[in-house]
């Protein structure tokens, strides 16, 4: 029993030592993995290894904060915060690093988030905030799947789409593509025709903007049959 009291004042204790130092690592660690297995789930590139060692990191960095005053004479009055707070500053990089710009849309946006959340969880494990960590990281995951869930159902979020068909034939009137959209509840920001005169084909292109998530194969086979469709692709934007 003295051995737990003993243990636990040292895993609770104010001044670094070896017992807490080990244990906020360890919790660190297990705290980054959940959120990257998340991400991970998502088929993102940053993953369990990546938030793990994010997390771990921001930790080291705290728990170096605390330590270097504590120990080294001369420091005592030293800032315990000065080198955690170059950790917000790193973590930006790795942010950035994780959104993939494409042709004027942007994705990574919402890993580039829970990287820096993963190093301010860290950060408070380093700092012996257990039970905030906890609740953030529990808080991080419903953000990330909870939040998702409700977005999916409630039908929010709009995404630009581009959708290419070549069509046998000199075409001049789009306005049965453009009911055809209307009709599926796809707006038609612009579009985008290129005739060969040769082939005797067009190439249009239509730039829509659609909820997230949607279903498009009802509406391709709609547009499929409008006119002598040789092709149709969906791509991201345009």
């Amino acid at each position: 029993m003295e051995t737990l009291e003993t243990f636990w004042e040292m895993l609770t204790a104010t001044e670094i030592n070896v017992v807490n130092a080990v244990a906020r690592l360890l919790l660190s660690m297990a705290l980054g993995a959940v959120v990257g297995a998340e991400r991970k789930r998502k088929g993102q590139i940053a993953g369990v290894r990546t938030f793990a060692l994010i997390s771990m990191g921001a930790c080291l960095a705290m728990l170096l904060s605390i330590y270097v005053p504590q120990e080294f004479l001369g420091l005592k009055n030293g800032d315990p915060g000065r080198i955690a707070a170059q950790v917000i500053t790193g973590v930006g990089f790795l942010g950035g690093g994780a959104m993939i710009h494409m042709k004027g849309s942007v994705r990574g946006l919402t890993t580039a988030a829970g990287i820096w959340i993963t190093a301010t969880i860290g950060m408070a494990v380093g700092v012996g905030m257990y039970y905030s960590s906890l609740v953030a990281t529990v808080l991080t995951l419903l953000v990330l799947v909870g939040f998702e869930y409700y977005e999916h159902r409630a039908g929010m979020g709009q995404e630009n789409r581009a959708i290419k068909l070549t069509i046998g034939g000199i075409v001049t009137d789009i306005a049965p593509y453009a009911k055809a959209l209307d009709e599926a509840g796809v707006h038609l920001s612009t579009f985008y025709l290129t005739y060969d005169y040769e082939l005797r084909t067009t190439a249009l292109t239509l730039i829509v903007l659609a909820p997230s998530h949607r279903d498009y194969m009802p509406l391709f086979d709609t547009l499929a049959k409008l006119g002598d469709t040789r092709s149709l692709t969906l791509s991201s934007q345009g």
